[in-house]
């Protein structure tokens, strides 16, 4: 599975990063739980977490390289909202959220962000994401301007720093499938925006 890894900052801007090679990932055996241990242990080792990104961005491709079990793991999506969600990890006191999401073709997000970090790798199908600022106007602080987009394909992985505005449409005509993993989000730094009325409500 090709692929190419990105960052989207906090101002909006889309970067491109360094990717390891599928093949130089390549292991024997390599489990969820060992995934989970390593991500873990490498945010213990941190003094900021959002630093690690690129080494979860090599633990998240080298899992999905060689784990069928999650590239298998997913739902079919809702037919009411267009959208579902697998948790695949759910422990009491745990700080990260990891699940699969699937997007209809054609199910539009709302533009948010996500109060901390994320990385995401696309497992099937393909995601638009489109990517926003805020605009720091003094009569509207909540107010934000796109600051451009990306067609993501599978292998493709892209990771977003806490205040990162985004939203996400999935395009094409097979479901998006995506591996999302999550840092503990502060509730009062998560929201979504409305371009419309200039208001951030709590998501």
């Amino acid at each position: 599975m090709k692929g190419r890894d990105w960052l989207v900052t906090d101002d909006g801007q889309l970067q491109v990063c360094k990717s390891v090679r599928a093949w130089d990932l390549l292991q024997e055996n390599y489990r969820f739980y060992r995934f989970l241990t390593e991500v873990e242990n490498v945010l213990n080792q941190a003094e900021y977490q959002s630093t690690c990104l690129p080494e979860i961005r090599m633990l998240v491709r080298r899992l999905i390289v060689n784990s069928y079990w999650v590239r298998s793991r997913y739902l079919a999506p809702c037919p009411q909202t267009g959208t579902s969600v697998l948790l695949l990890y759910d422990e009491l006191g745990f700080p990260l959220t990891v699940q699969t999401v699937t997007f209809a073709p054609g199910t539009i997000s709302t533009i948010h962000n996500h109060g901390t970090w994320g990385i995401v790798g696309v497992l099937k199908g393909q995601e638009k994401n489109t990517f926003w600022r805020r605009t720091h106007a003094p009569e509207s602080p909540d107010q934000i301007a796109n600051t451009g987009e990306i067609t993501l394909a599978p292998g493709d992985i892209i990771s977003f720093t806490p205040d990162a505005i985004h939203s996400v449409e999935a395009v094409g005509e097979e479901p998006t499938v995506t591996f999302n993993i999550y840092g503990e989000t502060d509730p009062k730094t998560r929201f979504e925006f409305d371009i419309v009325s200039h208001v951030a409500k709590k998501f």
